[in-house]
């Protein structure tokens, strides 16, 4: 029966925008979909979380986390993180699809790797690695299942921070150990932490077992296996395979020491010592028998029975099989009797063929490979093995070419030149950033050369009030000072407008001061007398809305204040009020929020204007004052 069709989710549409169309593969932690992305029409991998997880806060919540440092990780030998996402139950993610096997599916398949094979597959796994301890992040379970072997022979590593996410989940306060056994550094048994030293550790586990076909570490049961990560020293693959180079014994006893401080430094220094060894390695090497499963010589067991199975090296990882080859039967040797004119021409043939191949060997050519793209170390073996002098030039950056990988070759592909030439191989740098520089305080022509001499322009100008940045200053940028952007790119200023003056036009003398004066003005009034209201602010200079600087005089004119009594227009002798008029309680409102108190004043039955005073957020002043008693729809003025 097929799975695929009984999952509820092939041929749904996730989250509006992935229709699933098969399932490839199910793991413990999640299920991986095939889905085409509608809204960019191409197709991707979607990694759904099984609903256990998914229904735990705390795993989404670490999941979201971890899946944005992992998407702004961009290395060709990483499995991209496109979007990250909840639809109903569901969550999931969506990355980078890649059509090929798993480097397990490969090791079930071949048994074990040569030893340039292996190398050659444990360079771009480190390369990714590296890569991603540079970046901060750790990825926790590096194991084969997690190496992906394209159909077009690209290598890439996958879940980078799902192990980290699921940490957060109940299931492992159970005391669960989070990774895979057989590739766990000691101190993720015994404490669960890890760092980028124990992604080295499941790395060097992992080299032993291209190296030799199985695992360093065999038990009954998964804690057997972790006690002897703990306890025991990993046998170098010589061990098993007397053949193994010592640069390779040397390389695995170190990545998998037991002690985190004796290991390479992060996966970027085991990564060196791998390219080292491999360029050591002797180009071409004989047929190797492979390795019977069982435990290390010396370790209470049996010599490992004749095994005639051969792995031819410099093979296809995805495609070549295991084949059998059986040694020619012996014979018996017959005794010498030397011709002596056979010898003769012999020597004179040898020398001919000799002298012949000298000749030719002097003109021949070799053609620059295909090298754009590719990853600058694997195109550097490459080169090397094509017979080329390579130097690896300066880097240089590049919006199209990730970082790492080739731009450009001197000479370029398909060139013939002699043996031995030099090829000069430009990486690039990844795309040009510029950290955006620090214009605060100075004034808009300033920052405009500042940004104008690192590339950058100003991309328009907006002007904010501020009580403490000078009139006319750079407040902050936007993007912020130290984001790293695009040449070219527009950055925004914030400028300050210094203090705003508030318009107090109608408040009493009073308080008009006291708003003043605590906004950092300095008032001054002059008396004018035809006025109604006594001691009410009539004009101001400067006008409201007028950007000044802290501490400036601002001159207002007053109605007389003489009597010093307050007639309201309802109060004057000559108006007459409607006897049936309501008459309402004005509230006191001052220092409130302003909405709280339009809301009270406008519930006690007024009517309600807001003017502004220095912009903050409660009320300074009102008219008529809290108190009052006015006819019901009097209009009441406040200033904040």
């Amino acid at each position: 029966m097929d799975t695929t069709l009984t999952d509820p989710l092939v041929g749904k549409l996730l989250d509006g925008r992935y229709r699933v169309e098969s399932r490839i593969a199910r793991g413990g932690m999640a299920t991986v979909y095939v889905a085409l992305d509608i809204r960019l029409d191409r197709t991707v991998a979607v990694k759904v979380m099984h609903r256990s997880l998914a229904e735990d806060p705390a795993f989404v919540r670490r999941f979201i986390g971890e899946a944005k440092s992992v998407a702004s990780l961009s290395h060709p030998n990483v499995v991209h993180v496109f979007d990250q996402g909840t639809d109903g139950d569901n969550v999931y993610l969506s990355m980078e699809y890649v059509p090929g096997r798993t480097l397990r599916d490969v090791l079930r398949a071949r048994g074990r790797l040569p030893a340039r094979e292996a190398l050659e597959v444990m360079i771009p796994v480190l390369a990714a690695l590296g890569a991603a301890h540079q970046a901060g992040l750790v990825h926790r379970d590096v194991k084969p299942e997690n190496v992906l072997l394209s159909d077009d022979g690209r290598i890439k590593v996958v879940d980078f921070g799902l192990a980290r996410a699921i940490e957060a989940t109940n299931q492992t306060r159970t005391g669960v150990m989070i990774g895979t056994i057989g590739y766990m550094s000691p101190e993720q048994v015994t404490s669960g932490a890890a760092d980028v030293r124990s992604d080295v550790y499941s790395a060097g586990i992992m080299l032993f077992e291209l190296l030799t076909g199985r695992q360093p570490y065999e038990g009954d049961t998964p804690m057997s296996v972790a006690y002897r990560h703990v306890h025991d020293t990993v046998p170098v693959p010589s061990a098993l395979l007397p053949e193994t180079s010592p640069l390779l014994d040397t390389l695995v006893a170190q990545a998998t020491a037991r002690d985190p401080a004796d290991r390479p430094a992060d996966a970027t220094a085991m990564l060196v010592a791998a390219v080292e060894a491999h360029r050591a390695l002797p180009r071409e090497s004989g047929p190797v028998p492979s390795v019977p499963v069982g435990p290390p010589r010396g370790q209470d067991s049996a010599p490992p029975p004749a095994n005639q199975t051969l792995i031819q090296p410099r093979v296809d990882l995805l495609t070549s099989p295991v084949t059998d080859h059986a040694a020619p039967a012996a014979r018996k040797p017959e005794r010498f009797r030397p011709n002596w004119f056979v010898i003769a021409l012999a020597v004179v043939m040898v020398a001919a063929v000799g002298v012949t191949g000298w000749l030719f060997s002097q003109s021949t050519t070799i053609t620059v490979p295909k090298l754009v793209g590719k990853n600058v170390t694997i195109a550097e073996g490459e080169a090397r093995q094509a017979g080329f002098a390579v130097e690896i030039g300066k880097a240089e950056n590049s919006e199209d070419v990730p970082k790492g990988n080739v731009i450009r070759t001197d000479p370029e592909a398909g060139t013939e030149v002699e043996g031995k030439s030099k090829l000069l191989i430009i990486a690039s740098a990844g795309p040009k950033r510029i950290p955006v520089p620090n214009v605060v305080g100075l004034d808009e022509n300033s920052a405009r050369t500042k940004l104008a001499e690192v590339g950058l322009v100003v991309g328009g100008v907006k002007k904010q009030s501020s009580e403490t940045v000078p009139r006319g200053q750079v407040m902050k940028t936007s993007p912020a000072v130290g984001n790293q952007v695009k040449e070219g790119s527009k950055v925004a200023l914030v400028m300050s407008a210094g203090l705003v003056m508030p318009d107090v036009k109608g408040m009493p003398r009073d308080q008009a001061d006291a708003m003043l004066r605590g906004a950092g003005f300095t008032p001054e009034f002059v008396e004018q007398t035809d006025a109604a209201q006594p001691c009410t602010v009539i004009a101001q200079d400067p006008q409201p809305n007028a950007e000044i600087d802290k501490g400036a005089v601002v001159r207002m004119t007053l109605s007389q204040c003489s009597n010093g009594e307050w007639h309201w227009p309802w109060e004057n002798n000559d108006q007459n009020v409607n006897e049936d008029q309501q008459i309402v309680v004005v509230p006191n409102v001052l220092f409130k929020d302003v909405r709280a108190a339009r809301d009270e004043l406008r519930a006690a039955g007024v009517s309600v204007k807001v003017k502004r005073g220095s912009g903050r957020a409660t009320v300074l002043a009102q008219i008529p004052p809290g108190g009052q008693q006015v006819p019901a729809g009097t209009e009441v003025t406040l200033w904040h």
